[in-house]
């Protein structure tokens, strides 16, 4: 039996039977791979190529991610505070509340999650291994360390392991960023997530699994993060302001209890309180903002695995990216052919195309020339594939020989025509060169007597330009980013010259190209400043884009990623917005926050615009919550201190669902992308502190004119009897009894006062979308009629509402009286026309000075 022993690790010996080596698995490597049984021995063992965590998140992931919002956690904790204080209907809205908000997000998510993973799936191909002496077709996860693998060109690389027989060109690009080819012969390594381009030859799987390149990066790549948005930031800012407000009015009313005697009424009042400030409706509201825009950013090529990405990407003003696989196909064109010495164009691109076709190793470069030039395939006596040690190939036919490479490799062989200004013009430009050439001997051998390839003595007869491709929306895309102020970072592991020509070529103004061979030397603040200048950064290492994209934020940066590869993962989980393309590897896809389905940057466009409608909308809804929240707020302090009873039951809160939580979900919906507002907090400030004081102020006066009112009537026996059943019913006290007047008192006040804020609440959205310049003095008319029919169409239902006795009395409410709309109307015009002169002429942004509220407001 043929055998043969190898002399040191990782090297080999060629013997006419077959190769062995000896490597870290401590045993002689055949080719002839291992048996069936040894295979499943070692899957047994656990040596399969099975990496930790699958092809994108888990279900457990989105799940606890979701659950454990910041929103969520919010309503948790009321939630069990509410159970403590007996609140048990209460508390059952606000822990029902966090469910179907997570159950949303949730939902969306694990709806991209099946969508990447079909897309993934369809792109999933098999291993050739090598098995009981032939080769077998298994699944990547089949592999296991020990095997020999056979690679082919157009194959991923799928574990580590030296080349054992062969050589082999592979694509690094999506590890490494390098784009040019890299040749691998017997004793060196290939590593998983690359491609094979060119070659063949056999692999032996040493590293699998988790252990392998691709998945210890994968690894660094998949930790969480806790990145929250500047609206989230800002909405919690607003929450914990709600808190403290919550819990100082409750302490007044407990001491207040205390001080007249604790009842059970006191804490129901108390509890309603707490339950009744917190803005349930817009946890809601935002995560079913953020649920629509994903959908519809998923259906222009954005596809939003992170619900929050899609209003995230809307504060992006720096983009780096990638170049190969981002910017361009991965493919090569064209760019120009100079005939030389007097070569008939015609001719040479008919050889061009011919030797294309011709080729029985086809790469990049043949593919290029055969889709631009014509030509016929054509026997082939001999062929010298090309290789990156050899940097050309050759094709011998009956009538020529043809040979194709780099100036500098084919020039010691060259007679003729000096190419020298030529080949130094074009290279300037970053485009990759060679020359076409044919041997002055049409006979010649293309090999030595010791069947290496050489070159014969060759005549020029054209230099062939060829240029990366770039994908067709690229240079629109920039440009638009450009009129948005958004700055363009591309980040390259290829020449830096190379990189700048491309980006030129894309339409990016600043090209001049930083190498980044010696960043890795910089301090911080160093980097941070050659990062500020700089647009193009070429020979960058996986953990320098990491380092760039950290250093833009530490300038203020709002940083979207947009890479291909395992080596852009580190750097899309360091910038706020993670975006991969859905061609890279799936490392990138599972911990990117966005994936472009059809690999286009110009879905961020639109995502853009989506994120943009999500943050208008929800600061508008904002603004009407706050206004809601402080007016109950301040009517409840005043009332209380006026000792007139309590101005609001908790069935009376429901109205709130129909005043506020329906016109928003429509604002929302109907929102314009326009930029968000820097200063949303300021902004929040100026229109809700007027709305709030003007409002409560309306309320309490006609709660004090009511009340007053019922309580001398009832006081001085001027009510009419049938007047007196009624209250009766209302109250569940008779006529007479210790404390019927001030409950009488008190219910037909809360009537005025829910009615006059119901009606206000409505009126409200008037000033924040003004269908004309009549009310127009918060903000410009918007053109846009369907806030006015809304207005109109809630105003109808809310009169209709408090007309019919069964509806009033579910709302604790009494039935329409003319008492209440004497009052309430009169107040609610005077209520209109301040606000209106609050707004226009910004009273109380002297008065308070909120106009300083923008200049702290900035996330």
């Amino acid at each position: 039996m043929c055998t043969a022993q190898a002399q040191a690790p990782h090297s080999f010996v060629r013997h006419p039977c077959r190769v062995t080596a000896q490597t870290q698995l401590g045993e002689a490597v055949s080719t002839a791979g291992l048996s069936s049984s040894e295979a499943e021995a070692r899957r047994r063992r656990g040596e399969s190529n099975v990496s930790v965590t699958g092809t994108s998140r888990t279900y457990a992931r989105i799940l606890r991610t979701n659950v454990f919002s910041l929103y969520n956690t919010i309503l948790f904790v009321i939630g069990g505070a509410l159970l403590a204080l007996g609140r048990y209907n209460d508390a059952l809205i606000s822990v029902g509340l966090g469910v179907l908000n997570a159950a949303i997000s949730a939902v969306q998510e694990i709806r991209a999650k099946r969508q990447l993973d079909r897309l993934q799936l369809l792109a999933r191909g098999t291993v050739v291994v090598v098995r009981d002496g032939r080769e077998t077709d298994v699944v990547p996860e089949a592999v296991v360390r020990g095997d020999v693998v056979r690679v082919h060109p157009g194959d991923q690389v799928v574990v580590d392991g030296p080349v054992l027989d062969g050589a082999i060109e592979v694509d690094e690009s999506l590890l490494t960023g390098e784009a040019d080819a890299q040749r691998r012969t017997p004793g060196e390594d290939l590593l998983s997530g690359s491609h094979c381009v060119g070659g063949a030859g056999l692999q032996l799987a040493r590293e699998v699994g988790a252990a392998s390149y691709a998945n210890r990066l994968t690894a660094e790549a998949r930790r969480d993060s806790t990145d929250v948005t500047p609206l989230q930031r800002r909405i919690a800012f607003v929450i914990r302001l709600t808190m403290v407000l919550v819990v100082l009015m409750s302490g007044a009313i407990l001491l207040q209890a205390a001080l007249e005697g604790f009842t059970l009424l006191r804490v129901v009042q108390t509890s309603a309180v707490l339950s009744g400030l917190v803005p349930y409706g817009l946890f809601f509201l935002i995560a079913l903002a953020y649920t629509a825009g994903a959908v519809t950013s998923s259906r222009q090529g954005a596809l939003v695995q992170r619900v929050n990405a899609v209003e995230s990407v809307s504060n992006v003003d720096v983009v780096c990216t990638d170049k190969t696989g981002t910017l361009t196909t991965g493919r090569l064109s064209v760019a120009e052919v100079l005939p030389a010495g007097g070569a008939d164009a015609g001719a040479v691109e008919s050889a061009l195309g011919s030797m294309a076709r011709s080729t029985g190793a086809p790469n990049l470069t043949s593919a290029a020339l055969a889709a631009h030039f014509p030509g016929d395939p054509v026997p082939v006596r001999d062929e010298v594939a090309f290789s990156s040690a050899l940097r050309w190939s050759a094709l011998q036919t009956d009538d020529a020989t043809w040979v194709l490479g780099a100036p500098e490799a084919l020039a010691p062989s060259l007679r003729g025509a000096d190419l020298g200004a030529d080949v130094g013009a074009r290279t300037a430009q970053g485009l990759r060169i060679l020359v076409l050439a044919r041997a002055v001997d049409p006979a010649v051998t293309l090999r030595g007597p010791d069947g290496r390839a050489v070159l014969p003595p060759l005549e020029p007869l054209a230099v062939v330009a060829l240029a990366d491709e770039l994908r067709p929306d690229v240079p629109s895309t920039i440009a638009q980013f450009g009129e948005e102020g958004i700055a363009l970072k591309v980040l390259s592991g290829d020449d830096p010259d190379t990189v700048a020509a491309l980006a030129a070529r894309a339409g990016l103004r600043d090209t001049s190209p930083v190498h980044a061979g010696r960043l890795h030397e910089l301090s911080d603040a160093e980097l941070d400043s050659v990062v500020a200048e700089g647009s193009v950064f070429g020979r960058v290492a996986p953990e320098q884009k990491e380092r760039i994209v950290l250093a833009l934020r530490r300038q203020g940066g709002y940083v979207a990623m947009v890479g291909d590869g395992v080596n852009d993962a580190r750097a899309l989980k360091a910038a706020q917005v993670g975006v991969a393309m859905r061609s890279g590897s799936a490392v990138t896809r599972d911990v990117a926050d966005i994936v472009l389905v059809d690999d286009s940057i110009a879905a961020l466009l639109p995502a853009r615009l989506q994120g943009r409608r999500i943050i208008n909308g929800i600061a508008t809804s904002t603004q009407v919550f706050l206004a809601r929240v402080a007016t109950q707020g301040l009517v409840i302090v005043a009332v209380t201190m006026l000792g007139l009873g309590f101005p609001y039951s908790p069935a009376q809160g429901g109205l709130t669902l129909f005043t506020v939580g329906v016109p928003t979900l429509f604002l929302t919906a109907w929102a314009r992308p326009v930029p968000p507002d820097p200063h949303l907090l300021g902004t929040l400030g100026r229109f809700v502190v007027p709305a709030a004081v003007l409002t409560a102020g309306g309320g309490v006066a006609v709660y004090a004119a009511l009340y007053t009112r019922v309580a001398s009537a009832f006081t001085d026996n001027h009510v009419p009897s049938f007047v007196v059943t009624q209250f009766e019913r209302y109250t569940g006290l008779t006529y007479g009894e210790e404390g019927f007047t001030d409950a009488a008192a008190t219910i037909g006040a809360q009537t005025g006062l829910s009615t006059f804020v119901s009606l206000a609440s409505i009126l409200l959205i008037l000033f924040l979308a003004p269908p004309a310049r009549l009310f127009a003095a918060w903000t410009r008319p918007t053109g846009d009629k369907r806030p006015a029919i809304l207005v109109a169409a809630l105003l109808a239902v809310l009169v209709a509402a408090l007309f019919t006795p069964a509806v009033s009395d579910y709302f604790g409410l009494t039935g329409a009286a003319p008492p209440v709309y004497t009052t309430v109307l009169p107040v609610l015009v005077i209520w209109f026309v301040a606000l209106a002169a609050a707004y226009r002429y910004r009273v109380l942004d002297r008065l308070l000075g909120l106009r300083h509220l923008a200049s702290t407001a900035k996330a």
